[in-house]
Order: C-alpha cells, then sequence, then structure tokens
C-alpha cells in the first residue's frame, strides 16, 4: 500500500510542473494563481472533514500547522510558481529535486541524526543525476533572470525540507489528526500567505490571456496537485522516514522533462537519459533503509498472524 501510494503521488506530482507552466503562460499572476489553488484546496479538505466529524478548526491556531505551510507551502511554492516565469517546467521540476538531500542535511544538524552511509551516497549520486539532466537547459538558456530563477527554485527547497520536518514533528504531536486534516491546516495558511503576498507584489489583479488554460490549471493542481497528491504525501510522511516520500522530488523530472518535451518542445538532450538512470540509482540507495524497514516490518507482521 506504501509504495503504491508513492508511485500515485509521483505520477501526480510529475504533472504538477507542466499544469503550473500552463496557467504562467496563459497570464495567471503566479503568486495569485497558487494562492487560490492552496487556499481552496484547504478549505475544500477542512470542510469536508468538518462534515465528516474528523477535524477541529482548533489545528488553523496551532503554530505547528502556520510553520508546516510557511515551508512546504508559502516559501516552496512562491519560489516554483515566480521561476516557472523564466524557466521550463522540465528545469524546475529537475532543481526542485535538491530536495532529499536539504532534508538530509537539516535531519542531522538538527535532530542530531546520522545520515546512513548509504543514503548519503544515495543522495549524492541524485544529484549527479540532477546536474547531468540540467545541462540541457543551460546549454539552451542565456541571461541572468535564468540563472536566478534557478537559485530561487533551489532556496525554495530549502522551505521544503523545514516544512517536511516540521509535518513529521506534527503527526507525531496530533497523533488523533489525520494527515489530511494536517494537510488541509497546513495549505490554508499557505494559500493565504500566497494570496498576501501577491497582494503586495501583484496588485492582485490577474491579466488572464487565455482563460481556459489558466482555469484547466487552477483546477488540475487544486483538486489532483493539492488535495490528492499533498494529502498522499501527508499520509506517507505519517507512516515512513520522511525522506522517503520527499524522493518524488527525484522521480518527477522524468515525468516533467517528457511532458514538456511533447506539450511545450521543451529541450530534451541525449544525457536526459543518463541523468533519468543516475537519478534512480540515486533514489533506490537514498531509500535503502526504509525499504529495508518496511520489508522486515512486514515480515514481522506476517510472522505474527501465522503464529495465532
Amino acid at each position: 500500500m506504501i509504495l503504491l501510494g508513492y508511485l500515485i503521488m509521483c505520477l501526480i506530482f510529475g504533472t504538477t510542473f507542466l499544469a503550473i507552466k500552463l496557467g504562467v503562460e496563459a497570464g495567471l499572476p503566479p503568486f495569485f494563481g497558487a494562492g487560490v489553488r492552496f487556499l481552496a484546496a484547504g478549505l475544500i479538505l477542512m470542510i469536508w472533514m468538518k462534515v465528516r466529524g474528523k477535524i477541529s478548526f482548533s489545528l488553523l491556531l496551532r503554530k505547528e500547522t502556520l510553520f508546516t505551510g510557511i515551508g512546504m507551502t508559502f516559501i516552496t511554492f512562491a519560489a516554483v510558481y515566480w521561476a516557472e516565469q523564466y524557466i521550463s517546467s522540465g528545469l524546475a521540476s529537475v532543481l526542485s529535486a535538491t530536495g532529499p538531500a536539504f532534508i538530509l542535511l537539516m535531519q542531522a544538524g538538527v535532530s542530531r541524526v546520522r545520515i546512513p552511509k548509504i543514503a548519503l551516497t544515495g543522495t549524492l549520486i541524485g544529484t549527479a543525476g540532477v546536474a547531468l539532466l540540467l545541462l540541457p537547459g543551460a546549454e539552451n538558456k542565456t541571461g541572468s533572470m535564468w540563472w536566478i530563477a534557478g537559485m530561487v527554485v533551489i532556496v525554495g527547497e530549502l522551505g521544503y525540507a523545514a516544512g517536511t520536518l516540521v509535518a513529521r514533528y506534527t503527526s507525531k504531536k496530533f497523533p488523533e489528526a489525520s494527515p489530511t486534516s494536517l494537510n488541509a491546516a497546513q495549505m490554508i495558511h499557505g494559500g493565504w500567505l500566497l494570496l498576501l503576498l501577491s497582494l503586495l507584489t501583484e496588485g492582485g489583479a490577474a491579466e488572464v490571456t487565455n482563460m481556459s488554460h489558466a482555469l484547466l490549471s487552477l483546477l488540475y493542481l487544486t483538486l489532483v496537485g493539492s488535495m490528492a497528491g499533498h494529502t498522499l504525501f501527508y499520509w506517507l510522511i505519517s507512516r515512513t522516514h520522511p525522506v522517503f516520500p520527499s524522493t518524488w522530488l527525484y522521480v518527477s523530472p522524468f515525468i516533467a522533462l517528457t511532458l514538456g518535451a511533447i506539450v511545450y518542445d521543451e529541450p530534451l538532450h541525449w544525457n536526459a537519459a543518463l541523468g533519468s538512470l543516475i537519478v534512480l540509482i540515486g533514489v533506490l540507495l537514498t531509500n535503502m533503509e526504509a525499504i529495508r524497514s518496511m520489508f522486515r516490518a512486514r515480515k514481522a507482521a506476517a510472522k505474527l498472524r501465522s503464529q495465532s
């Protein structure tokens, strides 16, 4: 069940980068589009859970959900949405793959958790694969804004890493709260902060040039990307090592690069195949300990069932 949820999450998140690009190129202001997406998704999920009697609005008053929303949603997606004005959706996805490495480093620095050598090796290999995937964009883009946008995405992943660790802490502190409820609360906080940023920097006015593409982008990102994808992410965080679900950032470039090449004619060169293979090896090594632990737990559970 965990592996199935992980694969579905990777597929969803791999398509969101192109959906963001679709909205940005339709004239949807990046911070405004991101804010509407996350606020709407959070409110819909929270109301749905409230109707079912499985959530308390008091979650919105907890500083933990606010901090999670600032890291995972506000900082991360403000960076990605803004950057996709200047870089391709595939490249944005590739640069976002630095997230798991930051999580490992933060976890080691803040929690004093020792990084397994195999996980550290996997992270370094995965990052090398990401660098190789980056080369096509580097060959075809010039100008300072392209480099600035790329660095903004990487800085945004620092927020993502911090938010992921806070989310893990929050799920343990509030075990009675479901992953869906926690996801809804953090998205609401991230959403209103993004709309505030839009009001301050974009005036809150949308000069949409292609309304159908803008609405399609918003609907897909809200219903599928945020409500389904981020809830799955939270569910995986609550049941596995925090690095494990975050490695979707290593898998999503394959999907994003392929879709970008087909839909937007974004460059896809020979080194993409080699980079993808290197990244896959890195993902496997990074998650080796988590995978082993999961299989050991399954064997132990099966043994207990057979004895009972």
